[in-house]
């Protein structure tokens, strides 16, 4: 595997918006588990938002404040579970691809932009 592709977009950006990446041997780093707990938060928040804007579209007395407020936070969670796309395609296996490390262990990826981990 080449260096670019054992990096993992996690599922923050720095605090001056810029993604943040961890690459670390394997995905069992304690930063790595937590990125995968992050995800499936936003995951499970897209979800919920989506039953909801189903529901408020639905009513027809719903005022533009309401229809607003859940327009802003739809594009939120777009925004999040398009990021979790991104990084979980870049580290599924490309043709020829192996996704193992060379001590054995599975390799999903993961390294931080503004620090890098080594497990």
């Amino acid at each position: 595997m080449t260096a670019t592709s054992r990096l993992r977009l996690l599922p923050w950006s720095s605090p001056d918006g810029r993604p943040c990446y961890l690459a670390a041997a394997s995905g069992s780093s304690r930063l790595s588990r937590r990125a995968d707990e992050i995800e499936a938060v936003q995951l499970t928040m897209g979800a919920e938002l989506l039953g909801h804007a189903r529901s408020l579209l639905g009513n027809r007395k719903a005022d533009i404040g309401e229809v607003r407020f859940l327009a802003e936070r739809l594009c939120e969670s777009l925004s999040d579970v398009l990021r979790v796309a991104e990084s979980r395609g870049a580290r599924l296996p490309v043709d020829g691809d192996s996704q193992t490390d060379p001590e054995g262990g599975a390799d999903d990826g993961s390294a931080s932009s503004s620090g890098r981990e080594t497990s």
